[in-house]
């Protein structure tokens, strides 16, 4: 599908009738629409917007939701659209022109069951009668099939959806969003967007519907008591999905707040350094690193010095630590003496009943044979006797274990050994420690500004205002992110309770079979849903990774791409050449929009939408080497219709020009008076020769 002719009337800085035709060549598939600041390029992105989704447009993009409620309502943002002038030639009957609207045709569209050429949305608002139309034709006429369905829902199910509408319709410096999605909602919406271009949104919906459908029949047939229960229940799962998202809406507000006043913060802190004459903010900063670092090196320090600490009783003990390792060691062998004896007299007996044996068997008469066994009892008794009588008067007093007496053995070693020298150690690295931190606790004192500055005094109480509202917002967030702990449980509780509750119905016989089928069926779109997330996720890393590889000149920078689903939640992970994650936050606002880009466009050639892109400010943030990437890799590539909202000479020089040439099919130059913009068709070849004009004319 490709934009045939955009047609903008009374239209904020649009006054009267204002029209472009696109020039759809297959081979040169870029246009240029240049123009100074204020002059109306961001106001034809947003009519784009407004002509296709109307009061929807806030769900395309924060930045027309945070418009219309600045302007209390749509109603209201209705009216502040209306060019200023036409408006003020209709209050004074100059003119009876009352309508402003947008009209954009397009070709090559393809609708099941409907064959058409043109296709024609139109979209204005009349300033009498306040009322909004939106006309929708297919060959110059109306289509019932169309009106039956719906204008609105036509547009959304069959030309673009809204919500991947920020894929094809965006500000180049704002996208960068994609890259700092961090929280929750953030990646949650995100996802529902990138599940809408990959083509997985269908099977969700479908999933929905079957798990809906099953509800509907277990709850069939319910008493009045029960339905009122299950009334309670689920009014209770409400309540606490509300609060859940309240608390993740909070968090993020916390730290929209909390990065703000930090920012604020460190703006004190700078002006702090100038009144005291002192450092500069990055040498401040590495000073309040270096005392955070001792600090933390402290609590270590400390921490070694009180282990020490816990052997010096046995330290000072001295003398009675000796005596007490001699009675250790003597009850030692003592017990070893005492297991000796007692194997020694075993072995004895063993022995004499042997020796008994082989003489009875040599059949003596009776009185030798016992003359000999008295005999070697006496014998025996005489060895056991002597092998015992210097164990007989020692006295155990302690009963250590043996491993009990090897510890204390290795606790005495090191304390004639090397205890000494690790305690002197830790006591000199302890006072190095305290030296340091006071000379840097100093100097970032000295650094903040002298006392009798009444300036640095009033700034100092706002910064520390701020740094005490910025510990407020760090313990919301704590009290915050329990909470939530709390209410996921609950949740999940309470769900656990109705569907365990919803067991309980009896199902009518029809209904039964109706339950199964759709059960089974449920079963397989979740397989296929699996399946085609897991297909998209491996598909989608290697076109990111690919992306970036051509767009950036950092080689080694990122080393692969890693897309992880969970559950609704849909997130990319940069990897870099030690393996680890790369704070998507941390990247250059250039980078960040390469990331984004490449992003785009994996997503644009996975979803295989084919949908004009529009883009303002295309290269705000690329340096010349990552800006001719993007015009020779990028942009000629990314859409079969590339519609660009360069600053010439500020975003898109002449020689960056050129290298676009090749592909650029038609461009534009803005032109404003006191009236308006209007639209003037340039050739190709001399588009910066009119800017330079215009800018002559100007500086007169």
């Amino acid at each position: 599908m490709k934009i045939k002719k955009i047609t903008i009337h009374n239209f904020r800085i649009y006054k009267g009738g204002n029209q472009i035709d696109f020039d759809n060549n297959a081979n040169k598939n870029i246009t240029v629409i240049a123009g100074r600041n204020g002059y109306g390029k961001t106001t034809l992105l947003t009519a784009l917007v407004w002509v296709f989704y109307g009061r929807l447009m806030s769900q395309v993009e924060d930045k027309y939701k945070k418009e219309i409620k600045s302007t209390q309502g749509y109603e209201n943002y209705l009216l502040s659209l209306f060019n200023n002038s036409a408006r003020r030639e209709n209050e004074e009957g100059v003119s009876s022109d009352s309508t402003f609207f947008v009209e954009v045709d397009l070709s090559d569209l393809l609708i099941p069951s409907i064959p058409c050429k043109i296709v024609k949305i139109r979209r204005s608002f009349d300033l009498k009668t306040k009322e909004e139309t939106l006309v929708l034709l297919i060959d110059g006429d109306e289509n019932e099939l169309t009106k039956e369905v719906g204008y609105e829902v036509f547009i959304n199910d069959f030309i673009l959806p809204r919500e991947i509408a920020k894929f094809f319709f965006f500000d180049a410096e704002k996208i960068v969003s994609l890259a700092e999605a961090k929280s929750k909602p953030e990646l949650r919406n995100l996802s529902k967007a990138y599940s809408e271009v990959l083509g997985i949104k269908k099977y969700e919906e479908l999933k929905k519907n079957l798990e809906s459908l099953l509800i509907r029949l277990r709850r069939r047939g319910v008493t009045e008591y029960e339905n009122s229960r299950l009334e309670e229940l689920l009014t209770s799962e409400d309540d606490l999905q509300d609060l859940i998202d309240f608390n993740l809406h909070e968090r993020d507000e916390a730290d929209k707040k909390n990065t703000l006043l930090r920012v604020k913060s460190d703006g004190l802190q700078e002006k702090l350094i100038r009144e005291g004459n002192a450092i500069t903010l990055d040498e401040l900063k590495e000073l309040k690193e270096n005392r955070d670092n001792l600090r933390q090196e402290s609590k270590i320090i400390k921490g070694n010095l009180k282990k020490l600490l816990d052997l010096a009783p046995l330290v000072i003990a001295g003398k009675h630590l000796t005596r007490l390792h001699d009675q250790l060691g003597a009850e030692n062998e003592l017990l070893k003496g005492s297991l000796d004896s007692q194997s020694l007299k075993k072995e004895m007996k063993l022995f004499s009943e042997n020796v008994m044996r082989k003489i009875y068997h040599l059949q003596l008469e009776p009185s030798t044979r016992k003359k000999i066994e008295n005999s070697l009892k006496t014998a025996s008794k005489e060895r056991y006797d002597s092998e015992i009588v210097s164990f007989g008067k020692k006295e155990i007093l302690l009963d250590f274990s043996e491993e009990s007496f090897r510890e204390f053995q290795a606790i005495l070693n090191n304390i004639k050994t090397s205890y000494l020298e690790q305690f002197n150690k830790v006591v000199q690295e302890e006072k190095n420690n305290r030296i340091l931190l006071s000379r840097t606790l100093r100097k970032i004192k000295e650094a903040e500004a002298r006392k009798d500055n009444p300036l640095a005094k009033k700034i100092r109480e706002e910064k520390a205002d701020i740094e005490n509202e910025i510990e407020s917002l760090i313990q919301r967030k704590n009290n915050l992110i329990e909470e939530y702990g709390g209410l996921n449980q609950k949740l999940s509780s309470e769900k656990k309770t109705r569907s365990e509750y919803e067991k309980n119905f009896n199902l009518v016989t029809t209904d039964k079979k109706k339950f199964e089928v759709t059960e089974t069926l449920l079963l397989k779109i979740n397989k296929i849903i699996k399946n085609i997330k897991e297909d998209k996720k491996f598909s989608l890393q290697k076109a990111v990774f690919l992306g970036l590889k051509k767009l950036m000149h950092k080689d080694e920078f990122v080393t692969d791409v890693r897309v992880n689903i969970e559950e609704d939640v849909m997130d990319v992970d940069l990897i870099d050449s030690y393996g680890k994650v790369i704070d998507k936050e941390a990247l250059s606002k250039g980078e960040q929009q390469l990331y984004a880009s490449a992003l785009l466009k994996a997503l644009v050639d996975e979803s295989g939408i084919k949908f004009p892109i529009f883009i303002d400010s295309p290269l705000q943030k690329f340096d010349k080497f990552h800006s001719e990437n993007i015009i020779k890799d990028f942009y000629p590539s990314i859409s079969e219709q590339v519609v660009l909202f360069p600053l010439l000479e500020k975003e898109l020089s002449e020689k960056e020009y050129e290298y676009l040439k090749p592909n650029l099919s038609k461009a534009f130059l803005i032109e404003n008076s006191v009236e308006g913009s209007k639209f003037k068709e340039i050739d190709t070849d001399y588009l910066f020769t009119e800017f330079k004009k215009e800018q002559s004319v100007y500086t007169y």
